[in-house]
This record gives C-alpha cells, structure tokens and sequence, in this order.
C-alpha cells in the first residue's frame, strides 16, 4: 500500500506519519436489521472479504469475522436455526474504530491493546463517526515498516519497541506454563532483536495445551508473521477447544493462508511464499496421554529411567504455505507417558546449526545424545535448558548463528515440590 507522507516548508525533509484514513478500504456493509442469511450472500459475493461492517444509519456498530462465522454456520443444524435471525448474532460488538486521523503509531498501539481479533479480522475507519472504510491488520503492519524504512533510527527505535510487544505477547504463556508445570523449561532467543519463532501455552481442568512454531524467515518479517501465525492458533483455540491438535493445524493453515493471500489455486501469483513448521501438543492429566500433530518439527520423548528418546514426527508439510492444500490433513499421534518422562519439542534453529569440526548442523542424533546423556539425572528443566544451550554453542563455536532458538520441555510427574522453582528464559 502507498504511504502518505506531508511536509512543510518549515521542516524541509522531516517526515510526518500518515493517519488511519491511508488504510481504510471501502468494503460491502450490512445493515444491523439485516439477517444472517444477507452475510452469507455478502461473503459468497465477495471470496477476498475478511470481515464485514455492521452499520446503523452509515455509523458502525460491530464486526463479523468471516472465519468466525462461516464456522459457526456451517456447524449442524445451526444454517436452519440462525439463517433468518439477526446478524448481530454472530457480531463482534466491540471491535477496534478508530478516527480517520488518528496517526499510525497511534493506531499501531491500540490495535495491540485490543488483542489479536484486530490484526486477525481488521479494525473500522471513520470520519466524524460515519464509516470511512475497513483497516487490515496486515497493511498496517505494511504501513508500519514503510515508516520504519524512512530512516535507520526510526527503524531501530521501532524494532526495540516491537521487540517489547513480542516479548509481551508471549509472556502469558510463560506464566501459565510456570502455573501449570512443576518442572519445565521455555527458552525463546531470537537471532536479531525480534524473531520468527513463537511458543504457545494454556492450562485447562483436564490438562494443558502447548505449540512451538517457527515462521518463515527471522527478525521483522519473521516476527510479523508469529503474530498472524500467534493470533490463528488462538482464534482456533477459541472456536475447537485445545483437544484435537491436528484440526488445531487445519484451521491454523485455511487462516494464515486467507490472510496472506496464499492460494496456489486462485489463479493469480501469490505475493508471498510465506508459513511455520509447528508442533500442536495436548496432554490429558487424567490418562497422561500426549497427543500431538507435527508440520515438519519433531517431538522427542525421554523416558521416565532415562534409557531411551523416542522421536514422534508428522508429515513433512509446512502451514500457510502456497503448496500447502487448504483442506491439508495433519495426524494425531499419542502416547502414554509414564511418571517422571520428559517432553523435549524445538525449533529447526538448534537442529540445523552448522558447528563442530566437520561443520555440519548439530543435528537430531547430536540433541537426543545430549538428553540421554544429561536428562536422565537430578537436573531440573531449567539447568537441562542451560546443558543444551552450553553444549549448542560450543558446537556452534566461531560458526554465525544461523536463526532463532526456541524450545520447550517438561518432566512430568517427577518427584518434586510445587513450590520449586521454575525455569523460563526469554
């Protein structure tokens, strides 16, 4: 998108940001009398809509999200009871509006503050309290690095910013995780200030639900991509509930693929190639049964004597991808785990490291070694995090770091307090 910039004579060259009203896009509206069956027709009309305006007398009062809705429709029985009621049924009544001309940063700041419903289904434009348009979380990330490019203090100060969003995006899960588990390790280390690698984490009644992911590519355009990546796997979370990780996967890869514009069958040439290999992963406390669905990363499991690492790995397809079908099928694969087993899941950015005499990447074969040879003993989750990162970067030795580090692991059922102390590092 074309960046409006003014300048006055006063300050020469000094650049002034460009306001909401650069992004808004005039898309179909619904009246908020209107009924369901008018959405289906608007979004069956208009394949590109991401999300469409409900308006009271050309004043905005909500949102509906295609994905959000078209799942609830298409649900059994739900077309029949719902098609003749009210859009607003499906709404969300309290989407982002903005004014016109508010300035992007500004804008930038409260599309944070109201959550990842915004950078997923956009956020309303208007002018004087009338519908100006439809902003897409997307381009105002666009518009935000466009700005940034203007000048290289501009796009540091930026970056150091983002980096405190990103590192604020995944603090709760670190914190549910430090609930959650008595004896567990989170470290998230990115190459460049920000990164492409994010992690997920929430606890439920019967169990906990955990992802490991890494996005296409590393620093600002990685880290832009863990949050359309990081807000899909949560609206899916929302809508199927955290027990079936490879649906989990199906949702995630139709939703980065609708964002991004990602469909090899649409007949035109895809502006990008981009996605993340994952892991989805639910553990049932009742049955300690671990269920997890893999897209190309692997999963490893240290058994409770320390003998053995079992690797469980999944079909070699990447989510999001143009490649990638829309109706892609990902497995579950479980296991029951035994008291005192490890969990151990990570990005390929320890796997793929070049190092060591021969350089050569440290490998799978180099990291079940390490666990064998260090897990097995008295080491808490937070000192094995510290072992395996020693050992990496003395592999690594004089060699570049070729990409972001990020990986979890989690003892479970081992013998020690619930008041012990928990290991994060990000």
């Amino acid at each position: 998108m074309e960046s409006h910039f003014s300048l006055t004579p006063a300050m020469g060259s000094k650049l002034f940001q460009p306001t909401a009203g650069a992004l808004a896009v005039q898309v179909p509206v619904v009246q908020f009398d209107e009924n369901n069956a008018a959405v289906l027709d608007i979004f069956g009309q208009h394949k590109e809509l991401v999300s469409l305006p409900v308006v009271e007398q050309q004043r905005p009062i909500g949102l509906i999200s295609r994905h959000i809705f078209m799942s609830q429709m298409s649900k059994p029985y739900h077309r029949e009871l719902y098609e003749r009621k009210s859009c607003i049924a499906f709404m969300d009544k309290d989407p982002l509006i903005v004014e016109a001309d508010t300035p992007i940063e500004t804008l930038g700041a409260l599309a944070v503050a109201s959550g990842d419903k915004t950078l997923a289904d956009g956020f309303l434009i208007v002018d004087q309290g009338r519908l100006a348009g439809l902003g897409a979380g997307l381009a105002l990330m666009r518009e935000l690095v466009a700005m940034q490019e203007e000048k290289n203090r501009q796009v540091m100060q930026s970056i150091d910013y983002a980096s405190v969003i990103q590192r604020a995006m995944l603090s709760a899960s670190r914190a549910a995780m430090t609930q959650a588990l008595d004896d567990a390790c989170l470290v998230w280390e990115p190459r460049d200030v920000v990164g492409g690698d994010f992690y997920h984490f929430e606890s439920h009644a019967d169990g906990w639900f955990a992802a490991v992911a890494d996005c296409t590519g590393h620093g600002v355009p990685g880290a832009f991509l863990t949050l359309i990546a990081s807000s899909s796997l949560k609206q899916a979370l929302e809508l199927h509930g955290p027990h079936d990780p490879a649906r989990l996967m199906r949702e995630v890869n139709r939703s980065m693929k609708r964002v991004l514009g990602q469909h090899g069958d649409s007949g035109k040439a895809s502006e990008s190639d981009d996605g993340m290999d994952a892991c989805f992963f639910w553990f049932d406390r009742a049955s300690r049964t671990l269920t997890s669905a893999h897209a190309k990363m692997a999963l490893f499991v240290l058994s409770a004597d320390g003998t053995d690492v079992a690797t469980v790995e999944g079909k070699r397809v990447g989510l999001g991808y143009v490649d990638t079908p829309d109706d892609m099928q990902w497995d579950n694969h479980s296991l029951q785990l035994e008291p005192g087993a490890m969990v151990f899941v990570c990005t390929d950015g320890v796997i793929d490291q070049i190092g060591g005499p021969k350089h050569i990447a440290f490998g799978k074969q180099r990291l079940r070694r390490t666990l064998l040879e260090h897990g097995s003993g008295s080491l808490r989750m937070p000192e094995l995090a510290r072992v395996v990162m020693d050992v990496h970067a003395h592999y690594q030795g004089t060699q570049r770091r070729r990409d972001d580090i990020c990986f979890f692991g989690a003892r479970l059922g081992a013998s020690f307090t619930q008041d012990s102390q928990h290991g994060t590092h990000a």
